[in-house]
């Protein structure tokens, strides 16, 4: 099968929007990414998918640590500088938890330590141990079909 076919099955696949932040040698890292999802409850481990060729791969081996940032349906602006779609040059604000760069106002903040990694074809899986969780009230900003979106209101009752 050919990649494009794989790619638009895969966007069938309606998503959360997160930033992947971390930090090194004292400088905040972010990227956009949507290949996310909880792992066990005990111990509670999250993984996050990273491609061989993005910048964050080596960020995150060498911190070891890593936050997930669950954007609002309102951040969209802030998934697209991350994921470099903005065309004037911005730079990003943080906030702080658990001395960990994370997204201001996001639905919610997990910083994790890597607990393990494992290579899967052009991706490296970096399995999270959660170390501290801050949530928010919102609806989530979603991506379905190369898409950003947002749930109705009465699918949030």
């Amino acid at each position: 099968m050919d990649d494009r076919l794989f790619r638009n099955a895969m966007g069938k696949f309606a998503t959360g929007v997160t930033v992947i932040t971390t930090e090194l040698d004292g400088e905040a890292h972010g990227m956009t990414a949507n290949a996310f999802m909880s792992v066990s409850l005990n111990p509670k481990l999250v993984v996050i998918s990273i491609g061989e060729r993005a910048k964050m791969l080596d960020k995150i081996k060498e911190s070891g640590k890593f936050a997930v940032n669950i954007l609002a349906a309102e951040q969209q602006e802030v998934s697209m500088l991350f994921a470099g779609q903005l065309k004037e040059k911005r730079e990003a604000e943080f906030g702080r938890l658990e001395d960990m760069p994370v997204i201001k106002e996001a639905l919610a903040n997990i910083v994790c330590n890597v607990h393990s990694t494992q290579v899967a074809g052009d991706h490296t899986l970096f399995i999270g141990e959660v170390q501290e969780i801050v949530l928010r009230e919102g609806a989530p900003l979603t991506f379905f079909e190369g898409k950003y979106g947002q749930l109705a209101e009465e699918q949030l009752v």
